[in-house]
């Protein structure tokens, strides 16, 4: 069996993810692929890897744990999400981006050593990332927020070697946030690992966030009587109805925080850019665009 881990990262997903696959459970286990409901396994991953202290756990423990996540026999895949793999908010900026992410993972690894492991991550732009991250810890003060950290030095990359090193045995798919509206039904299949010819119920609910209703109408006409034929058109024709029909406040993205600039924000966001090049050549990472 597979496991495919969903890391999150915090202010990026919101669960989206594994909420679209839950709902289609049944589909996906007829395909081999289970799906199960996250309130089944996330306080009991974490408890369980507290307790082994980054030690192995034995076939025994293994196969307790599994009869309590699993509802299929043997399942061949076996989906596993969680924002709060990598760090809880508090401790996710502390000096780098989730310093001790790839220690954590290994631990949660070493949970079920027996079947092979594969994460999933999305990225977002720092400048855009921080400001939310902070926004979410509900009036916490942003020197304790940000601490010695550079906002401008804190780069991703950091983290997806931290993975591969302390996880050589892991394959790394990686995607850029901003990019997830145009890829969505690309990054679920990355992460669940369906067949191409399966279509999933509710693809299309991360779009209807994004978009006007009227424009997600036209969209769906417009499809119907020319179908894309491939991911690459979809994305076109997608891309086209979010530039005309794209909701106004998902627009307005604020990057205010004490001491920044419109100058330190773009400097940020070419660096993140810089850094998505980099991250595509680490090897055993596969990364998802447009």
């Amino acid at each position: 069996m597979r496991i495919a881990y969903h890391l999150g990262v915090h202010c990026t997903d919101d669960d989206r993810l594994v909420r679209t696959l839950f709902r289609n459970a049944e589909r996906l286990e007829a395909e081999g692929i289970e799906v199960p409901d996250p309130a089944r396994y996330r306080n009991l991953i974490r408890d369980t890897a507290i307790q082994l202290k980054g030690a192995t756990a034995d076939p025994a423990l293994q196969n307790s744990l599994l009869d309590q996540i699993l509802d299929a026999t043997a399942p061949e895949r076996l989906i596993l999400s969680w924002e709060n793999f990598l760090a809880f908010p508090a401790w996710a900026v502390r000096g780098a981006l989730y310093r001790t992410g790839g220690e954590r993972m290994q631990a949660i690894t070493r949970i079920f050593p027996d079947h092979a492991a594969e994460f999933h991550i999305g990225l977002r732009n720092p400048a855009t990332y921080l400001p939310e991250l902070h926004r979410r810890q509900r009036g916490r003060d942003y020197d304790d927020f940000i601490g010695d950290a550079d906002p401008g030095d804190l780069r991703w990359s950091d983290l997806i070697v931290n993975l591969i090193e302390k996880n050589p045995q892991a394959d790394i798919c990686v995607w850029a946030d901003e990019d997830t509206p145009l890829i969505w039904p690309e990054v679920l299949r990355a992460v669940s690992g369906h067949s191409a010819d399966l279509a999933l119920e509710g693809q299309d609910d991360l779009l209807e966030s994004l978009m006007t209703a009227e424009g997600m109408r036209r969209m769906r006409v417009y499809m119907a009587s020319h179908p894309p034929q491939t991911p690459a058109q979809r994305r076109r024709v997608v891309s086209a109805f979010l530039d005309k029909f794209a909701l106004p406040e998902q627009l307005d993205i604020s990057f205010s925080l004490p001491g920044w600039t419109a100058e330190m924000v773009a400097a940020m966001t070419a660096q993140y850019e810089r850094d998505m090049a980099y991250i595509a050549t680490l090897p055993g990472v596969t990364v998802l665009t447009p």
